[in-house]
């Protein structure tokens, strides 16, 4: 414990928790002893998860349709 009262909690747990930076932490007391859990479960890879609700893969043009917003204005 730091002199902020700081904590590291080891590699190994995050690991097996799958927790990352910024992610959020419950902290209570319970018999005696500090425990925190994370307030959400990461199923897996975050753009893995978001790319799977497409069925089949994009063909988008970023060019094109950046090209086409410039003659908007």
């Amino acid at each position: 414990m730091t002199r902020k009262y700081q904590v590291t909690i080891p590699s190994s747990v995050r690991e097996k928790l799958g927790i990352r930076v910024g992610d959020k932490l419950r902290v209570r007391v319970e018999g005696g002893k500090i425990v925190m859990e994370p307030l959400f479960e990461r199923r897996g890879n975050p753009l893995e998860e978001l790319l799977s609700i497409f069925e089949k893969p994009l063909d988008i043009n970023a060019v094109k349709l950046v090209e086409e917003t410039w003659d908007e204005y």
